[in-house]
């Protein structure tokens, strides 16, 4: 079988800033708590009243100046789970707010399980974005699950992966 993110070719796309709403922890590779953020989150996501559609954003914010080749296990950044919103007039307790920083992003779709993942991040990060034209923006980076994502296991599941980019200098 060949591999599918061999085949990715990215869509570019310019865009807003967004507001989210949503849970956050600080976290690492080498201790991901993803599943029991996206638990919490999913157990009170329907709190959340002025929705723009029925997405999901799942999103990293990595520290100011990361570099993909500096990133390890122990590199601590952001995780959120959240929902993009209208405004910030209704915010339940106990979840945070976040701009999502508008701008150019190579979009990208993961179709699959999520331990397939990797290897769509990979070819992203070390094939795609190498041999183009571009380099990573100092923005957060999201996937977003809309309405082909049919959970983490699923074989058919798509998701959209966000990576923020700027020409290269």
């Amino acid at each position: 079988m060949t591999n599918p993110s061999k085949k990715l070719t990215p869509e570019l796309v310019e865009v807003e800033p967004r507001k989210l709403i949503g849970k956050c922890v600080t976290t690492t590779l080498s201790f991901d708590d993803t599943a029991a953020l996206w638990k919490d989150f999913m157990s009170r996501h329907k709190e959340i009243v002025n929705r723009v559609d029925s997405g999901f954003y799942s999103m990293q914010v990595y520290p100011f100046g990361f570099k993909v080749e500096e990133f390890t296990r122990e590199t601590e950044f952001e995780r959120w789970a959240a929902v993009e919103v209208e405004n910030f007039n209704m915010v339940p307790e106990g979840m945070q707010t976040k701009v999502l920083a508008g701008g150019l992003y190579a979009v990208f779709t993961h179709v699959g399980p999520v331990k397939q993942f990797v290897e769509t991040s990979n070819y992203i990060y070390a094939t795609w974005l190498p041999q183009s034209d571009y380099q990573l923006d100092d923005r957060a980076h999201f996937e977003r699950l809309g309405e082909k994502y049919y959970g983490p296991e699923h074989p058919e599941s798509e998701e959209e992966i966000w990576v923020p980019i700027e020409r290269k200098r």
